[in-house]
């Protein structure tokens, strides 16, 4: 990427992609890799456990040198960045390349997809919430990461940075717009929506002009695929990746062409994709306003959906929405990004961290700890429980389970989150480890004019505001700038509301851990590291309290995959549903496999668990056309008696499929005991061979 006035041969620009590991056995979780019992990450619900495949999770990798100093970004199709991974990565590269990839210049992203798997971090209440700390879902995760930044590494050449930015203005909606009018009116009244509907772009040439790749930040949550999923999904955000590559890498498979398009999430706190807005589910009729509840169930009635009438199409829609925009922009960038790239960095003790707010007065952030309305859930994916959202005061029978279970918070933790009725005082909760982080960090990165701050948590749309102004206004030299928020990013901390949003308390306030003054104390560290960039002073800055890591007391809750029977007189990959001699363009076509665990197919980045392939009568061979990655194909696994289970591949033929002889294929592996011994043996199943035509009458 160019980041230098004037180019020289030194001038280095990276961009590749490489797929976030398939999960070494359960279900392709948030990873890409397996199918089968992973919980997955985003809607805290341990019943959603992967059982298949919807589309891959992928690494992107985007390194910017300017002959002196350079910047990683990798956006990677998970929930959000735990601290843990991001260590682990951090640890990786260090062994790999010494100092050349450090905390201060490597920034990594989450796309926010509530389908990718869990168990990669190590605080408490994210172990328990995803069946503890899982190796086989971390190991993956930290390969993939780090092999897309090896690509990156490997494949730098001189070229060339554009930028272009425009408004996608039928793809978000504000779930909580009753948090979001307790803003000040003065400042509301000079945003035209309540959500920020700018998306931009970040066009890579090479010195010629061709293509590399795409970065592009929007802020929406990728909940398109709703709390009933079963299947590692990289949601919308992931569908526009795959739209956008599919269109620069044509005839490549996904993940294996030379252009990379990355889509990362911003400031999405309080964004849904679900514009048809909450009803009532069994009603049909509008959720209340502030509480987001319905006259009969509750907060579980309430649900937002939309814009097609399934999760799919969902996806699809909001998914090609982005990708249109982006593709849009890309295609109009001619505003050339110069300049240098600077990257300033700290941990902080967010815990503890105080704010001078005017001659007489300081304010400061509290030990974690989550509000009633947290168990409440939000419209995309509501709690199981009597909560609401809106919770300004405790309720006697739940606080009297907490006091009895867990300890009453202190009276210290109760005032310093006034008016947030504590339901987890997790700062003070240490067992088996603690529940929650203390250190954080606070990231920026530069690229010429484009400052990219990595936030550790989701913030609202009014908290982004707020903190884009800060940067810009924070030193001369930001005022012209383009400031984006690269949401969860390095570490994962919840939510960060505005002061006046924190007062109402609904699930985005109460899920603000630090307490009703968390964004003040980021403006503050913002405004430092943006101010230590421009003065040329980021070596001075204090480098703060580094972040655990522990050891000792992780926990696995997630049993290991017994071994795996198969019917008499069958054999694993045997199809037992085949599919139809003839289908059109359109149709779906379904055929079922004897299988195995998917787990006991451990970490297959580099395999796949289906393929759709085409007779090509000139070479007398089958190439593949599709895999387990493709958005056209789903992968589902199904766990039956006596150890027995069926994996059943769908492909949904694209209006643009050509005629002609076609055949599915899967492959697996299986585990049985020889002696005391495991072993895990690879099988391979084929469905006939299948037409596809435009009618039902072919020749």
């Amino acid at each position: 990427q160019k980041t230098t006035k004037k180019w020289t041969d030194k001038a280095e620009l990276i961009i590749r992609s490489s797929e976030v590991p398939s999960l070494p056995a359960v279900g392709y979780l948030f990873v890409c890799v397996c199918v089968c019992v992973y919980v997955q990450m985003g809607y805290a619900n341990p019943q959603q456990t992967a059982a298949g495949i919807h589309t891959r999770l992928y690494s992107r990798a985007f390194i910017i040198d300017d002959g002196k100093q350079r910047v990683v970004f990798v956006t990677a199709d998970v929930g959000m960045i735990s601290q843990r991974l991001r260590l682990e990565v951090l640890k990786a590269l260090q062994l790999k390349y010494g100092n050349l990839y450090r905390q201060d210049n490597v920034v990594l992203s989450g796309t926010h997809t509530h389908s990718g798997l869990a168990g990669y971090f190590q605080y408490t209440l994210f172990m328990i919430s995803s069946k503890g700390y899982i190796k086989t879902s971390i190991k993956p995760l930290v390969n993939g990461i780090v092999k897309s930044i090896d690509i990156a590494h490997a494949t730098i050449k001189p070229g060339r940075i554009y930028r272009s930015r425009g408004e996608l203005d039928d793809s978000s909606l504000n779930r909580s717009p009753h948090s979001y009018l307790n803003n000040p009116e003065d400042e509301r009244h000079r945003y035209k929506w309540n959500t920020d509907k700018q998306v931009l772009v970040l066009k890579f040439t090479d010195l010629d002009g061709d293509g590399i790749g795409m970065l592009s930040w929007f802020a929406v949550h990728a909940v398109s695929m709703n709390y009933t999923n079963r299947m590692v999904s990289s949601d919308n955000m992931g569908y526009a990746s795959y739209l956008l590559e599919q269109d620069k890498n044509p005839g490549d498979l996904p993940g294996q062409g030379g252009f990379v398009a990355g889509f990362s999430s911003s400031n999405l706190g309080d964004v849904s994709p679900n514009i048809k807005g909450p009803h009532c589910v069994n009603t049909g009729l509008p959720c209340d306003y502030l509480n987001s509840s319905c006259p009969v169930g509750g907060t579980k009635m309430c649900k937002a959906f939309g814009p097609g009438d399934d999760m799919f199409e969902s996806t699809r829609i909001i998914g090609h929405s982005i990708y249109r925009k982006a593709k849009e922009l890309y295609a109009t960038a001619v505003e050339e990004v110069t300049g240098l790239v600077h990257s300033a960095h700290q941990w902080v003790n967010m815990t503890d961290v105080t704010v001078q707010i005017n001659d007489t007065h300081t304010i400061s952030t509290c030990k974690p700890a989550l509000g009633h309305s947290f168990a409440a859930g939000t419209t995309d994916g509501g709690g199981d429980l009597n909560f609401t959202q809106g919770a300004v005061e405790g309720d006697p029978f739940w606080d009297g389970i907490r006091d009895a279970l867990l300890g009453e918070p202190s009276n210290q933790t109760q005032k310093c989150h006034h008016p947030k009725p504590i339901l987890f005082s997790t700062g003070e909760m240490n067992w088996p480890l603690p529940w929650h982080p203390e250190i954080v960090d606070v990231q920026i990165i530069t690229i010429g004019s484009i400052a990219v701050v990595a936030v550790p948590g989701e913030m609202t749309t009014m908290s982004g505001r707020r903190l884009r102004e800060a940067v810009k206004q924070s030193e001369g030299a930001f005022r012209d700038s383009e400031v984006v928020i690269a949401g969860l990013s390095n570490v994962y901390t919840h939510y960060i509301t505005t002061y006046e949003e924190y007062q109402v308390q609904r699930y985005e306030g109460a899920s603000t851990i630090y307490g009703p003054h968390t964004l003040s104390a980021y403006l503050q560290k913002y405004r430092g590291l943006a101010r230590a960039i421009a003065q040329d002073r980021v070596s001075e800055l204090h480098v703060g309290p580094q972040p655990p890591f522990f050891e000792k007391n992780l926990f696995n809750l997630l049993p290991a995959a017994t071994v795996d029977r198969k019917p008499e007189n069958s054999s694993f990959g045997e199809v037992l549903q085949q599919v139809y001699p003839v289908y059109r363009q359109g149709d779906v076509v379904s055929v079922t496999f004897v299988a195995g665990n998917p787990r006991h197919s451990g970490d297959i980045r580099d395999k796949t668990f289906v393929t759709v392939e085409i007779y090509d009568n000139r070479t007398d061979s089958w190439e593949v056309v599709y895999n387990d990655a493709s958005w056209e194909t789903r992968f589902h696994w199904l766990k039956g008696s006596n150890r027995q289970s069926n994996s059943t591949v769908e492909w949904h033929i694209p209006p643009s499929a050509p005629s002609g002889s076609y055949r599915i294929r899967h492959f697996g592996h299986y585990k049985q005991m020889k002696g005391l011994r495991p072993v895990i043996t690879p099988y391979k199943g084929t469905s006939d061979v299948f037409k596809v035509a435009a009618s039902f009458y072919y020749q």
